[in-house]
């Protein structure tokens, strides 16, 4: 099939299946309660089935269009962006509902509440009646950069949820518009073509459902700390550390991005210990940044404690995992569950501290893009909690520096499956809901596969009229 006519069907795969994706999440989203006209539009079965053909249909798309990918086909792909992402800007939030406890949040801190001690319960009223009764009395996990960001977002809204849904979405969409604007400089830098790195890093259905859909705000964390490595690597470092203490200050695992900030700089000097010189010089402008924002957001630092934020008892992390099957393997022997998962968790972070220093161990073959996404994939893999879209932290850097085709290929196949683990309501799945959703799946590729066979004699016809000229 040629190449340029083969990603005009493939677009609009995307397209029709991002499309069936916002419809579907009418009926079985992460809707408000309290307001009659989305109870109304609420029935899950159909909206399973629709969002579970839309994924089905946006994976095969977007497999099919890096197959077509070409060298230099940057803005291409920026436009086929935009049209995938456009039918998600629309519906409602979708495989999460955090985008309620940011408002929570950000309408704490304006009535002056603490957020780092008290959880949404503490507000009351509606906006607190949409978070999950799991995090009713959890405080934020959040830096103070993102709490003002909520508050700024919060207090012009009064009561007009929808508004702020609106508005915090764009923020996301804002941090994916900026991680595809520097993605290639890092992808050349690294000597990776960059139309490969925006397929794999910002075209991909796990970014699209999770930064547009479900208005994460690790959207916002990972195109700032995208953006800073950019600047670092274009001779820029204090406003490379300003932009990666911005993304640390959203969400703390950005803070690595400060060590591959260093290396850089460190590079770029002469005389002995560069790396020591730049090491030092990015840790006190990242301090002296640090207290300047806590200062101005007024959240105190209580968010220092918050890195400690209780998690869900049934997450489903490595660590996590193995906790709970060691506590009931020992029960009888009357060891404490607590203990157990304690100990899980910091041999978590003994696994992340060995990545970390093999890691540092080969950096200079590595490099720093490239280490920095080993660590990030670590901290995800043997951290205390997993969410699916947690994945983009490290995917980003080792899809920009990752030359080998099967760690591109194991990311690719990763998100692929984690993009459909997650019901789009945001709770777990139940028996008929994941049938519903195998049905809508196996629908959605029984579509593609149409799509693929009328696409091909197109292709050919044109490929013979072409040969007989």
């Amino acid at each position: 099939m040629s190449r340029d006519h083969g990603r005009t069907p493939a677009r609009a795969t995307g397209f029709v299946g991002s499309c069936l994706i916002a419809v579907g999440g009418l009926g079985a989203g992460a809707l408000p309660v309290g307001i009659p006209f989305f109870a109304g539009l609420k029935h899950v079965g159909i909206g399973l089935v629709a969002v579970y053909g839309g994924l089905a249909l946006l994976l095969s798309a977007w497999w099919w269009l890096g197959r077509l990918s070409r060298a230099g086909d940057l803005r291409a792909i920026w436009w086929t962006l935009a049209l995938w992402a456009a039918p998600l800007l629309i519906a409602p939030p979708m495989f999460s509902r955090d985008v309620y406890s940011y408002l929570a949040q950000g309408l704490m801190l304006g009535q002056g509440l603490d957020v780092y001690r008290a959880g949404p319960s503490a507000l009351g009223g509606f906006f607190a009646e949409q978070v999950p009764a799991i995090w009713q009395h959890t405080p934020s996990p959040y830096g103070p950069v993102f709490l003002l960001l909520s508050h700024l977002v919060t207090a012009p809204i009064g009561g007009h949820l929808l508004t702020g849904v609106i508005v915090m979405r764009l923020l996301a969409v804002a941090g994916l518009a900026l991680l595809a604007y520097v993605l290639p400089t890092l992808a050349g830098e690294a000597g990776v073509r960059p139309d490969k790195a925006l397929w794999l890093a910002v075209l991909n259905p796990l970014v699209l459902i999770h930064f547009v859909g479900g208005a994460h705000n690790d959207a916002l964390m990972v195109g700032l700390l995208a953006a800073g490595l950019a600047a670092a690597i274009r001779r820029h470092p204090i406003v490379a550390t300003l932009l990666v203490v911005a993304a640390a200050l959203i969400k703390a695992p950005a803070a690595l991005g400060l060590l591959a900030v260093a290396v850089i700089w460190a590079a770029r000097l002469d005389g002995r210990f560069s790396r020591l010189r730049a090491t030092a010089a990015v840790g006190a402008t990242a301090a002296a940044a640090t207290a300047l924002v806590t200062q101005i957001a007024g959240t105190g630092y209580g968010w220092v404690a918050a890195l400690d934020t209780p998690i869900s008892p049934q997450n489903l992390s490595v660590t996590s995992v193995l906790g709970r099957w060691t506590a009931r393997l020992l029960r009888e022997d009357g060891v404490g569950e607590l203990f157990v998962l304690s100990l899980w968790r910091w041999l978590g972070v003994l696994a992340i501290l060995i990545v970390a220093g093999l890691v540092w161990t080969h950096l200079d073959r590595l490099g720093p893009l490239y280490g920095l996404g080993v660590v990030l994939i670590a901290v995800v893999a043997f951290g205390p909690a997993l969410r699916p879209w947690y994945l983009i932290w490290g995917l980003v850097p080792l899809a920009a520096a990752a030359g080998h085709r099967w760690v591109r290929r194991a990311l690719a196949a990763t998100c692929a499956v984690l993009a459909l683990v997650v019901l789009p309501d945001g709770f777990a799945v139940d028996a008929g809901e994941f049938l519903l959703a195998t049905l809508g799946a196996l629908a959605g590729g029984a579509a593609f596969l149409g799509v693929r066979l009328a696409a091909a004699p197109a292709a050919a016809r044109l490929v013979t009229v072409r040969a007989a000229r």
